[in-house]
């Protein structure tokens, strides 16, 4: 759990079934959950999605329910620019999940939409990492 943040790991300890289920997990799985987390724009929501883990954990959720791995803004991106659009499908999903986790740590708007047109030359150059 080195990589899980002390917020969700608090919550996670402290229902030993949910933490037993959280390290049944693929480490994608795991991640999947902790981007889904971060990529709340609202402390409140950040809150609510780590306090609901366990419950989704429960009911047998492998990753979260409506988590996209590609975020609205950078799927018009990349719609709009063929190059970066035919690379992006050609990335692994945990290449897409680099660049989605990547753009995700930016939480100031004008930030992303930076971080979306840079992410958009990498891809359009042929890169497969941010």
């Amino acid at each position: 759990m080195e990589t899980t943040p002390a917020d969700l790991r608090k919550v996670l300890v402290s229902n030993p079934k949910a933490l037993a289920q959280w390290k049944e997990l693929t480490s994608i799985g795991r991640r999947d959950f902790v981007s889904w987390i971060h990529s709340a724009k609202r402390p409140e929501t950040h809150k609510r999605r780590i306090d609901s883990v366990p419950s989704r954990l429960a009911s047998g959720k492998r990753r979260p329910c409506c988590y996209a791995l590609v975020p609205m803004n950078l799927y018009k991106a990349l719609d709009g620019n063929a190059k970066a659009k035919a690379q992006w499908k050609s990335l692994t999903p945990n290449e897409k999940r680099d660049f989605n986790d990547w753009l995700s740590s930016i939480k100031d708007a004008n930030e992303r939409a930076v971080r979306i047109a840079k992410i958009c030359a990498m891809l359009a150059s042929g890169k497969s990492h941010p």
